[in-house]
């Protein structure tokens, strides 16, 4: 069986925009059905702040598989073994929080790759080839090339480290965790701040210089969500289940209220 490709990746590398929908609460093999009538291109399964079991975050990437809609699953800071066991079952990428040096990126892009780029060990059929691959050299090769490793830019010193982040070969994106940048810098919520703004200019040039692509989480009001993609951004995560749940009951229950 021929690979499974990453829309997400083949989206980006064509330049285009690759929208995400973050999951935290959504259980159900329809999630990846729903996001792709939505309009995404990739899941945020977010396993750092949601929370899933391993085996539910996979499910969810097994089901997304067919549907053109990229599973990525964020894992804690630290635990890659839950990253490599995610991309065995189905994972097409992994968001790793809190990366602040390069070293702490190389250890992530060695650990999410077949040598001769890394050191993931190989587990048997992945689930990416319908769990039927060809011979491991050309699947290792091939999953090399197809899966998506996102470091999220979260502090101050990530920001300053950004261009050796940048240049470790392996990592795909560099993310803006948004929200925590700002209580980092003790400007909690302020997404519009002049330093969050010279922050995404910086990383987005690193971005530049070494052909990596710019990420941004935690941005959703229409003001500065517009600012950030015409700063580069082409990693985007649109919204969370739990807010597009919140937001469409609210605005449903007010209408229907309002008749009377």
């Amino acid at each position: 069986m021929t690979i499974i490709p990453n829309h997400a990746l083949r989206t980006l590398r064509s330049g285009g925009l690759a929208l995400g929908l973050g999951v935290h609460h959504l259980r159900t093999a329809a999630t990846a059905m729903l996001a792709a009538a939505g309009g995404f291109d990739w899941l945020f399964i977010d396993t750092e702040h949601g929370a899933f079991s391993v085996h539910e975050a996979t499910q969810l990437c097994l089901a997304a598989l067919p549907t053109r809609v990229t599973p990525i699953v964020r894992i804690c800071h630290g635990a890659l073994d839950e990253g490599t066991r995610a991309l065995d079952n189905g994972a097409m990428g992994i968001v790793v929080p809190h990366v602040d040096s390069a070293a702490q990126a190389r250890r992530i892009a060695e650990a999410f790759r077949f040598p001769p780029l890394g050191h993931r060990s190989w587990g048997g059929p992945p689930a990416i080839y319908g769990f039927s691959p060809p011979d491991a050299a050309i699947a290792q090769a091939e999953i090399n090339r197809e899966i998506i490793t996102i470091a999220m830019i979260e502090t101050p010193l990530a920001v300053a480290n950004a261009d050796e982040i940048a240049a470790v070969e392996g990592i795909d994106v560099l993310m803006f965790g948004t929200s925590d940048l700002t209580a980092e810098m003790g400007i909690p919520g302020q997404i519009g701040h002049e330093r969050i703004q010279a922050a995404y200019a910086s990383v987005g040039d690193a971005c530049r210089r070494h052909g990596k692509f710019l990420g941004m989480g935690g941005v959703y009001d229409r003001e500065w969500a517009g600012r950030y993609l015409k700063m580069g951004v082409r990693f985007a995560l649109g919204a969370g289940d739990h807010g597009l749940i919140v937001a469409g009951a609210k605005e449903r229950s007010a209408f229907l209220r309002g008749l009377l």
